[in-house]
């Protein structure tokens, strides 16, 4: 999505301008749109979402430690059966773990590209008006500055403030 209009205005600025002219910024498209309060908000709807399911993969990850230590220091003592019914237990346990994490990853991608869809006109909005605002000819991402001998404008917060203010 931004990297499509990150890419349009690097090539309208390298097209338009000689480089050495170009007024040149850097956004952080990502954290702009993850300070939103509009992202505040869905990641407080997500918690409640999932919530009950985090706390119990947290437990669940607490008791697998506890088990594996239990059956790395007490395991040349346990009577065979006891090993098995620990080691059936680790399974068990360790499958609840693996399936929670799942679902938990899955709700969040699911919420994260829900999120990015919705919001991605008034981003794109929030970014035009800021390289309107400061003449700004070249966007690039934090990632791909490799050198700069001066530090560049940062528009990140700039933008996510102009993404909360627009309806």
């Amino acid at each position: 999505m931004m990297r499509k209009l990150t890419a349009a205005v690097c090539l309208f600025g390298a097209m338009t301008l000689p480089a050495y002219a170009a007024e040149v910024a850097v956004l952080d498209w990502r954290a702009a749109l993850m300070n939103t309060q509009s992202a505040q908000s869905s990641l407080s709807q997500l918690e409640g979402q999932i919530g009950s399911q985090q706390r119990e993969a947290e437990a669940l990850g607490g008791e697998l430690q506890q088990l594996q230590t239990r059956l790395q220091q007490q395991g040349e003592t346990m009577s065979q059966s006891e090993r098995d019914s620990l080691i059936a237990e680790l399974q068990q346990k360790g499958g609840r773990f693996e399936q929670l994490r799942r679902e938990v990853l899955q709700a969040q991608q699911a919420s994260e590209q829900q999120f990015l869809e919705s919001a991605e006109s008034k981003l794109e909005q929030a970014v035009e008006q800021v390289l309107e605002r400061h003449n700004i000819d070249v966007l690039v991402e934090p990632q791909g500055v490799l050198h700069s001998s001066t530090d560049l404008p940062n528009v990140t917060n700039e933008v996510t403030q102009i993404f909360d203010s627009l309806n």
